[in-house]
């Protein structure tokens, strides 16, 4: 194979726009935020009295994200409390979202036009703003804001609430869908570089050490990286193959969900409990219900496939895949595979609301993404171009993923805020309550802000053998669920869909959102329930 190491033409357009939001981002840090911080440290050495000093922490952040969007009133939560939520009627522009997701792709009318991801962020474009429209002009109530730091921003006395509208958009968009989409698509393009090449025997057993091997692969690179690394040779091993479909659902089951919660880079969830104070080797206390829910699936999935499935092949296929075999080769480690501990250790260190290890300099806002951004031009720019060509490479399944969460971020926020005020008032006590409760939400709301609002409400509970402030029972139930009920839906976790697209791209018929929901009902289900009562 012939290795060039010069950018696609293609590429050349994304390489352009990284270039200009790294020289972007540079400026806007020269000028803004360094000047800022430094005339912090100058008030606290002319020795500022204590209420000035904390009263201008409590602000900064909200004073850098204010400079964006004009006047505002924001304040400490110490000092105000939000105890209103949006109408429950708001949580309808997220219900319809996701019937979109669900319904479109199944009505002869609408199938190949949803198939369009510009017609897609229509859709999540439409929903959003009618979610803005609320807090626009409807809302009267004080929200909390989380972008560049903790604040209340209050209704506005006279006109259109512009802050609240924009507050919601921060804490969706700039807040929470950035750095998730930014993880994504680096761990994506990065690993997109990376080519496992030939041609096994697509026998039962095969395909449970694919599944397996990302299954442990995935607590280490991040779910996103180890099915963007495994699910091609996967599928091109199974190419002669005609039942295939529930492969790859297995496959999203274990790879892109269940595997990833031995690490906090597993899986978005469990790195914003590890933002929030829990160890990093904490979670590798989940091992035994990591061990027990993969190795049930992976079970699962062998006998399913050896006493069903392959017997079921058609003999011209199985002598095609008998005979067509070809040995499996590595190519675009260099500099890919370098690339990839890069994003890891990016997303580990560059935390803005915590400093450098062994100094006292907190990374400016957005450096974790801007750093994420440099290894996806290295990536493109060293990484041979034909490894992803041969790999049929292409931004396809990322921009789906885009489209959609970009409303689902937006929509999403109205239900998020409504559990903020009523979750404490939930009849949850139990391990078991959060474990279900976590989960179900997680199927449907994403599971990394899910799992922030439950974990917010277990602290509130108390309790012995506190880690991070909540009661080390109520973590674990939260991190389960959270993680391994991503997989119930194509939404509750990103792979989700990107695998799905790869999939789908390459010839396979995938199921719809609730065919999907009938595998995930019929084969997880039973092994959670199984989970909670032998581990909760």
């Amino acid at each position: 194979m012939e290795h060039e190491h010069t950018p696609s033409s293609s590429d050349t357009p994304l390489l352009t726009g990284i270039a200009v939001v790294l020289v972007a981002y540079i400026l806007v840090m020269i000028f803004a935020v360094v000047p800022a911080r430094r005339e912090e440290a100058a008030r606290a050495a002319a020795g500022a009295d204590r209420h000035e000093a904390s009263s201008h922490d409590a602000q900064q952040a909200g004073d850098l994200g204010q400079g964006f969007s004009g006047e505002a009133e924001a304040e400490s939560p110490a000092h105000v409390k939000v105890d209103k939520h949006p109408d429950l009627w708001m949580v309808l522009p997220f219900v319809l979202l996701l019937g979109a997701i669900a319904m479109l792709p199944l009505v002869p009318a609408t199938e190949h036009w949803w198939e369009s991801n510009l017609n897609r962020f229509i859709v999540a474009v439409v929903l959003s703003a009618a979610t803005l429209s609320y807090y626009l002009v409807l809302h009267e109530h004080p929200i909390e804001g989380h972008w560049l730091g903790h604040h209340v921003v209050h209704p506005s006395a006279t006109g259109l609430n512009h802050m609240l509208a924009w507050t919601v958009f921060e804490n969706g968009i700039l807040h929470e869908y950035i750095p998730f989409i930014m993880l994504l698509f680096s761990l994506y393009t990065i690993s997109g570089g990376i080519r496992i090449e030939g041609d096994l025997r697509a026998h039962p057993l095969t395909n449970s050490a694919f599944i397996a091997a990302g299954g442990a692969l995935a607590s280490f690179i991040g779910t996103t990286g180890a099915a963007m690394l495994l699910i091609r040779p996967l599928l091109e091993t199974n190419k002669e193959r005609k039942h295939v479909k529930h492969t790859v659902i297995f496959f999203i089951f274990v790879v892109c969900n269940c595997g990833g919660c031995l690490l906090p880079i597993g899986d978005p969830p469990l790195f914003l409990g590890y933002l929030r104070g829990v160890g990093f080797l904490w979670t590798f206390r989940l091992w035994p219900a990591w061990l027990f829910v993969n190795g049930c699936l992976i079970a699962i999935y062998y006998l399913w496939d050896h006493f069903w499935c392959y017997p079921h092949e058609q003999p011209l296929d199985i002598v095609r895949d008998e005979t067509r075999v070809r040995g499996l080769r590595f190519s675009g480690l260099w500099p890919n595979a370098l690339l990839l501990l890069g994003v890891v250790f990016s997303v580990a260190i560059l935390d803005p609301s915590k400093v450098l290890p062994g100094t006292d300099w907190h990374p400016w806002p957005y450096l974790r993404e801007i750093a994420q951004l440099g290894l996806v031009a290295l990536s493109l720019i060293l990484g041979s171009r034909e490894v992803r060509r041969v790999n049929g490479f292409n931004y396809h399944a990322i921009l789906e993923v885009a489209a959609l969460f970009f409303g689902i971020f937006i929509c999403m926020q109205p239900p998020l805020q409504i559990l903020h005020i009523r979750g404490p008032d939930l009849p949850l006590a139990s391990p078991m309550h959060f474990f279900w409760l976590t989960g179900s939400l997680s199927s449907v709301l994403d599971n990394a802000p899910t799992y922030v609002v439950f974990f917010e409400t277990a602290k509130t509970l108390g309790g012995q053998n506190l880690v991070a402030g909540v009661a080390e029972p109520l973590l674990i139930a939260i991190s389960l669920g959270a993680v391994f009920m991503g997989a119930m839906t194509y939404i509750g976790n990103g792979p989700n869909f990107m695998v799905k697209a790869i999939a789908e791209k390459s010839g396979i018929r995938m199921p719809s959102f609730f065919g999907y929901m009938l595998y995930s009902c019929c084969v997880l289900l039973p092994l959670l329930i199984l989970t909670t009562i032998i581990f909760l």
